[in-house]
């Protein structure tokens, strides 16, 4: 059975669980992190040196970083389904994975941490701003990447929709100023409708 160590809330740890839900893998996962603790310990360390969540055990197998961790699970249980068989749509999932990472997640984490995470006494509404308004033009490309296309891929799920789609939903749970978008928002209408994006990713920010 597959083993994930994690918090629920952290978005790293939903996008592992999102795909262990599109799968319905049997898995166990134990939270680690932030109020839970368990990432200083020697057993924690030996699995993950970065000391960090998620973590993933399959038998042997252990991996760190939830965007590997994703492509894994996608390529050994989700060929045909989340991990794209065709070359060229792998391809456009692995590079909107990538963006998630190098472009969106800079300026959402910005914002994420400066209203979610930050007393409103410390907080940097210049910095907040400028990565709010930054944020439009940044979701701007995905909507029209979308244009063309239900999902990040082509026409189904895969699993280059579930980074970019985690982020989402944490673009409106935090209740940002948007600009409107109207093939992200039918996107991530599509999102909501689904069993495992509701359960593992649509939790209250905390």
């Amino acid at each position: 059975m597959l083993k994930v160590w994690g918090r629920s809330t952290s978005s790293n740890v939903q996008k592992v669980m999102w795909a262990i839900g599109e799968l319905r893998l049997p898995h166990e996962r134990i939270d680690v992190g932030r109020e839970y603790g368990g990432l200083s310990t020697a057993e924690y360390f030996a699995l993950n040196p970065n000391r960090r969540i998620p973590t993933l055990q399959d038998g042997d197998v252990v991996l760190w970083e939830s965007n590997v961790i994703v492509r894994y699970l996608s390529a050994k249980f989700g060929g045909g389904q989340l991990w794209p068989l065709d070359h060229a749509a792998r391809g456009v999932a692995d590079q909107w994975m990538d963006w998630q990472q190098t472009t969106l997640l800079p300026d959402m984490t910005t914002v994420f941490w400066g209203l979610v995470r930050t007393p409103v006494e410390e907080r940097d509404h210049r910095k907040i701003d400028a990565a709010v308004e930054s944020l439009k033009a940044t979701w701007s490309r995905l909507d029209g990447h979308l244009s063309s296309r239900r999902f990040v891929a082509g026409d189904s799920l895969t699993m280059g929709d579930i980074p970019v789609g985690v982020m989402c939903y944490r673009y409106h749970a935090l209740g940002v100023e948007r600009a409107a978008l109207g093939n992200l928002e039918a996107w991530y209408e599509t999102l909501q409708s689904r069993d495992a994006f509701r359960k593992h990713v649509m939790i209250p920010l905390s």
